[in-house]
């Protein structure tokens, strides 16, 4: 999987009025959430050796939360649940191991969806669903991968605030009191395998955004470029 370019992360600012800081975050997560949706789902071809990857088809549809019916199904299947946690960090760790994480024989594409919308903020003029259904094979992929009993597990090696962000708050430290929206890079590795014995594993890496209120738990954004490390 070829590296994407890593833009640097803007953060918010709270020393303008109310609308201009509503303007310049929605500018903010412009550039936050611009190339977002890389992700590796792959499908068997007879059940031997290393299976190609597949993207998610341009055609699947795309939705804001609230709006797809794929979205808002029963949010059954295997999507683990979201933690309840007040720690981005710890927050982006569980977030990365969902996103990789699927079982096709036990889980529609409509319930993968379904479970992964639970992770997202209510917050809807922040969130950018968009970018986390990306992640999900179109209808007929997943479909294939169904036939093959493809399934997929992830554990998570590492998690940090990327270095542009954390000089972004060093130079602004109440940069994100409007939305206290984090940026978390997390590295790992999903394991994949399907009947027949087939299987394989790549090193995954992915930056999300976090949003972390004080006493509040966390919830997920969108997924983001990749920033300096």
């Amino acid at each position: 999987m070829g590296k994407r370019s890593r833009p640097r992360v803007g953060v918010l600012t709270s020393h303008w009025s109310t609308g201009r800081r509503v303007v310049f975050l929605a500018a903010v997560l412009a550039v936050l959430l611009a190339g977002a949706g890389f992700a590796a789902y792959v499908t068997a071809d007879g059940g031997q050796g290393s299976p190609p990857a597949a993207k998610p088809s341009a055609s699947s549809p795309s939705a804001r939360p609230g709006t797809s019916a794929s979205a808002t199904g029963p949010a059954t299947g295997t999507v683990s649940p979201q933690p309840r946690l007040s720690d981005p960090l710890a927050y982006g760790r569980a977030a990365a191991v969902m996103l990789w994480s699927y079982d096709t024989r036990a889980t529609t594409r409509d319930q993968q969806l379904a479970g992964m919308h639970a992770w997202m903020t209510t917050e809807t003029k922040y969130t950018d669903w968009t970018s986390i259904q990306a992640q999900v094979p179109d209808p007929l992929l997943w479909s294939r991968m169904h036939d093959q009993a493809q399934y997929a597990t992830a554990t998570v090696s590492s998690a940090h605030f990327p270095s542009a962000f954390k000089q972004a708050l060093a130079e602004d430290p109440a940069a994100l009191t409007e939305a206290y929206i984090y940026a978390v890079t997390v590295t790992g590795k999903q394991t994949i395998a399907w009947k027949d014995g087939g299987g394989g594993a790549e090193d995954r890496s992915v930056t999300l955004a976090v949003q972390c209120r004080p006493s509040a738990d966390c919830a997920l954004v969108a997924i983001a470029p990749n920033t300096a490390p």
